[in-house]
């Protein structure tokens, strides 16, 4: 993982170069977010997708269909402000390239999604080690057992993050990543990752392991990689998202969630 900068600007710009990068840890201080864009016939599915499964999937913005553009980052392009994409046709995944224009079409609407990544700079700040930035590694991502309400033709299980946390912080964890609701807020689940249907941590759906010492608890989030679980379990015909742990980064700061 290449050295993190302090502006969302300079972040989103060194991505647009072809930077491919996790992006926690990045721009500390502004919000961070998920991506799917989907066709228009789609959107109203993913908006009520969002709205009956807000932990997983709290939608921060929608854009108009067919722009790139987003009220979080003035300036900036979907299609290339990201570090890594994920395109997806009838719940496979094709490609995981640099940029999407080639593949971006006027009737896609994008949506937003809150990201865990926005309260880590906190986490950090009450002097709690968030074990994927010690490590400079992506988060860890797990398929659960625990089903999203369905909506529309979208249906799958939520994604959860998980970050080892010292057993005397748990409680301080929760405290403080539950004042950003906006951002899947407090955890879903602490402790034995097999109540979530998840059999061995060492080997994550989607980014990389982090060891979990002695003294510490898996303490899981809900992830925004839930509608990417959806689209493989609903074989959506097409799909663009992030690569999972490569987030836009927006222009709001941190703060903004926080209630």
């Amino acid at each position: 993982m290449s050295a993190p900068v302090s502006g969302p600007g300079e972040a989103r710009r060194r991505f647009r170069a072809g930077l491919r990068t996790p992006t926690a840890g990045w721009a500390p201080g502004y919000a961070q977010a998920n991506l799917i864009a989907v066709p228009r016939e789609y959107a109203y599915d993913m908006l009520l997708f969002g709205q009956r499964n807000p932990k997983p999937c709290p939608i921060i913005d929608v854009t108009d269909a067919g722009s790139p553009h987003t009220a979080l980052a003035p300036g900036a392009d979907l299609r290339t402000d990201l570090p890594a994409y994920r395109v997806w046709r009838d719940g496979e995944l094709v490609d995981e390239p640099d940029e999407i224009t080639g593949y971006w079409t006027g009737d896609l609407v994008a949506f937003l999604i809150g990201c865990s990544f926005t309260f880590e700079a906190p986490l950090v700040a009450a002097g709690i080690e968030v074990r994927h930035l010690t490590a400079g590694s992506n988060v860890p991502m797990y398929r659960t057992n625990r089903p999203c309400r369905p909506a529309g033709r979208l249906s799958g299980p939520m994604v959860v993050s998980m970050r080892p946390i010292a057993a005397d912080r748990v409680a301080d964890a929760v405290r403080i990543s539950g004042r950003f609701p906006a951002v899947h807020g407090a955890p879903v689940h602490v402790g034995e990752p097999a109540a979530l249907g998840i059999g061995d941590l060492s080997t994550p759906d989607f980014g990389e392991p982090v060891d979990v010492r002695d003294g510490e608890v898996p303490v899981f989030w809900a992830c925004g990689v839930t509608p990417q679980a959806a689209i493989m379990a609903s074989r959506l015909p097409f799909a663009i998202t992030h690569a999972p742990g490569h987030m836009f980064v927006t222009d709001v700061p941190d703060h903004t969630y926080a209630v």
